[in-house]
């Protein structure tokens, strides 16, 4: 794999292509202070239990502006950087899902997704060119909350030369039972 194709891959650069068939999204660029936070273990919790845990950093131009994408979004967004979404952390958010309606929730999100630090430190690991160990630009993508998604109906294609080649379950850690229910009516597109 080349790093030139990893990077093709990234929501900011295919997304204007596919801007007309897809979920309605508004991309910002992050700054490398934001990065550098999502970086940072240093405000996990202290063995002592006297010692105050240091507050965030703010960032109030780039939470103004979130804030005002997810306005224009509908009020509700799903968050992911470059390639991956927080999925991981959803569980820390009250609704249990990466539904955000603010600039804090999605932080909250990003600080606490493991899943993350791939694309934030590993990405081009497995690039045979590898020229640096991360992407120089990092990018937030707000995408419309869609309620009436599921993730079971959720699927990867794969078009090769303008001809799909492939179909799979986006969700592949579960089951759906309903998939085989409704397996007729996908493959024939009813």
């Amino acid at each position: 794999m080349k790093e030139e194709e990893v990077n093709r891959c990234q929501i900011q650069e295919w997304y204007p292509k596919f801007k007309y068939t897809t979920i309605k999204t508004i991309i910002h660029e992050l700054p490398e202070s934001f990065i550098q936070y999502l970086l940072d273990d240093s405000e996990q919790e202290s063995d002592d239990e006297s010692e105050q845990l240091p507050l965030p950093p703010l960032f109030p131009e780039l939470e103004s502006q979130i804030n005002e994408s997810i306005k224009t979004l509908g009020c509700a967004i799903f968050p992911k950087l470059n390639w991956t979404s927080p999925k991981d952390s959803a569980w820390i958010n009250s609704t249990g899902t990466l539904k955000c309606t603010s600039f804090i929730k999605i932080s909250i999100l990003l600080k606490s997704s493991d899943s993350l630090l791939h694309d934030l430190c590993h990405v081009h690991d497995l690039c045979n060119d590898c020229n640096a160990p991360r992407p120089d630009h990092f990018f937030l993508a707000l995408q419309k909350w869609y309620p009436s998604l599921h993730p079971e109906m959720e699927f990867r294609c794969f078009v090769r030369n303008h001809i799909l080649v492939g179909i799979s379950q986006r969700e592949v850690t579960w089951f759906y039972s309903i998939l085989i229910e409704k397996k007729h009516e996908l493959e024939t597109g009813i």
